[in-house]
């Protein structure tokens, strides 16, 4: 049997670890791993996107959905430079994905080569916690048994760069001598529970409460049953940051939904009325969202004893896994029997859900976008997982849908790049090929790379056994969210030249590559398309042409927010009539509804 190269033995680790598809874009810098994916047949797939960018949100969607870490491949220079974007996604969002870089030959480093980049340099930042060039053949083992169990025990990001003529040589095993590292593949997850006095201390702050709040995040997202009995036996209500969004129902009476400027009223309201507050894996980092410091004791549980204490003053840190430390501290907590406070959350939520139907049947011109995720709500799929990306449309998704149990849903948290939404809808496809897929996306991120991630929808939907991937496209020729920023945070009118979008047929577009689509400009229509769109048997694109004049209002607007808006519409903004209509709409709805 042939000694297996470099580049074979890369893949058939990866194999060893459980990969299954490796996302990517081919270059001369990988080719001698690229021609290995012929020798490890079906173990290990190249799945290829239209852009290495793309391919790093797959990665770092994969282990958002499946806990297990994505891997992504780029050639060397350019390759890697494109990666960079969803590798900080990952980073940011403390997610395990290695990356695979090539690089130039080892006797042209140092010589400003063609393509020659100092990556060690480069990937210091968003892979710190390990990046390593594979010099010698032996080496390729450890690293990348290295680069795994550190991006999964960390949950970060690791990098393995390996020069072309590297791969192409013969495997070796290490000698068994002097400086030689010996490895093997295989991580399992610990079990981390805090000490008993730490326990003791935190139930004893939550005891203490009368008005307790909870704010969970992605960190709680192995923890809904006991994040539920923790929540019934402090009597408190549930707010969740935007990647928990699926950790709880939305369904239960006391989720009080999303949290800060994409959040919703009931969520300000208990932070602005409780005096006791647990975090349970969420580093939400908008402290003027929070209780002020001072009026709330505090108590969060998080698996990285480094997040601790760093968003609100806390009494207790409680360093553990979100389920394991919640199950130990239950036996602690003594259940409220008063339940005023529960009852004044949950009826604040009842109204919430009234005023946001209100808001979504407000008229707008032509639609009105909060009314394309209210008529998608009760449509929305069993089991079906959900994507976004950062805009405009991002507030309504996060506070229009209902999610129920069994859906999962994500999106770019503290980097909230734009341009996720479809790589991330793709990559679950590949995870969960029987599960139905929905992403929401602006048209500015459509037309970033939105338009080319539809390629890859296109091109690989015949392998999945449940075809249904619906992407929802807001067409508003505007980049709204930036739009309402310059106006509500810097006080000054549209910029017409930065933030005016050339139109473009989406629909039209997908129809060119096979997929089904329907375009939609009346709000009597969106019903009826929702419906044909999951019901097509093969993805689909619904492109709805939207108000840009619908503010996104958050819960509550606060003085600066609202000197802000004056200040542009005295700037003369050239939709200002506009602005005031459909603002004033907006309040109004909610003052009727107190």
């Amino acid at each position: 049997m042939a000694q297996p190269t470099v580049g074979q033995f890369i893949l058939e680790r990866l194999a060893a670890w459980g990969v299954k598809r490796v996302y990517g874009y081919p270059g001369d810098g990988i080719n001698g791993i690229l021609g290995a994916f012929h020798e490890v047949g079906d173990r290990v797939r190249f799945v290829q996107t239209r852009h290495e960018e793309l391919a790093s949100f797959a990665a770092c969607a994969h282990a958002k959905f499946t806990g297990e870490a994505g891997v992504c491949l780029a050639t060397s220079g350019p390759g890697a430079i494109h990666l960079l974007n969803g590798l900080y996604d990952a980073k940011l969002d403390h997610q395990p994905v290695v990356a695979i870089i090539g690089q130039q030959a080892r006797v042209s480093l140092g010589a400003s080569y063609q393509q020659e980049v100092d990556l060690d340099a480069l990937y210091k930042d968003v892979a710190g916690e390990f990046v390593q060039t594979l010099m010698v053949p032996s080496q390729a083992a450890h690293l990348v048994d290295r680069a795994l169990r550190v991006a999964l025990a960390s949950r970060t990001v690791t990098a393995i760069i390996v020069p072309n003529d590297v791969q192409e040589e013969p495997y070796e095993e290490p000698p068994r001598a002097h400086g030689s590292v010996f490895s093997s593949p295989g991580y399992d997850r610990p079990r981390v529970v805090p000490a008993h006095d730490a326990l003791q201390r935190a139930a004893e702050v939550l005891n203490a409460g009368e008005r307790v709040a909870m704010l969970i995040g992605q960190g709680a997202k192995d923890a809904e049953r006991e994040v539920m009995e923790t929540a019934e036996v402090l009597g408190a209500g549930v707010a969740k940051a935007l990647n928990g969004r699926a950790v709880l129902p939305d369904t239960l009476p006391y989720v009080t939904g999303s949290i800060g400027l994409l959040g919703t009223k009931p969520s300000y309201d208990m932070m602005e009325g409780c005096d006791t507050l647990l975090m349970v894996g969420t580093s939400f980092p908008y402290s003027e969202w929070l209780p002020k410091p001072g009026q709330a004791r505090a108590v969060q549980i998080d698996i990285d004893a480094r997040m601790v204490g760093i968003r609100y003053p806390t009494d207790v840190d409680l360093v553990g896994d979100a389920a394991e430390t919640l199950r130990a501290l239950l036996g602690l907590l003594e259940r409220k029997q008063d339940r005023s406070w529960r009852e004044e959350i949950e009826a604040g939520v009842a109204r919430w859900w009234e005023i946001l139907d209100e808001r979504a049947h407000q008229s707008a011109d032509p639609i009105n976008p909060q009314l394309v995720f209210q008529e998608l709500s009760p449509r929305l799929p069993d089991r079906v997982i959900l994507t976004a990306d950062s805009g405009s449309g991002t507030n309504w998704w996060a506070r229009h849908l209902k999610l129920r149990d069994g859906m999962q849903a994500a999106l770019s948290g503290t980097l909230a790049t734009m341009c996720p939404a479809i790589p991330y809808a793709l990559a679950a496809k590949f995870a969960y090929p029987d599960r139905p897929v929905i992403a929401a996306i602006g048209d500015g991120a459509m037309q970033m790379s939105g338009i080319n991630a539809l390629i890859d929808i296109a091109r690989y939907h015949g392998e999945w056994a449940d075809q249904r991937l619906v992407v929802c496209v807001l067409h508003n020729d505007d980049l709204n969210q930036v739009t309402w920023e310059q106006r509500v945070m810097s006080g000054d009118p549209k910029l017409d030249a930065s933030q005016v979008l050339p139109d473009f047929p989406y629909a039209d577009y997908a129809r060119l590559l096979g997929l089904h689509a329907v375009r939609v400009e009346r709000p009597e229509e969106l019903g009826a398309a929702w419906d044909e769109c999951l019901a097509a048997g093969r993805p689909a694109v619904l492109e709805a042409i939207t108000d840009p004049e619908v503010p996104p209002l958050p819960p509550h607007i606060r003085f600066e927010q609202a000197t802000g808006m004056a200040h542009a519409l005295a700037g003369r903004d050239p939709s200002a009539r506009e602005m005031i209509t459909q603002s004033v709409k907006g309040k109004l709805t909610e003052f009727v509804n107190r």
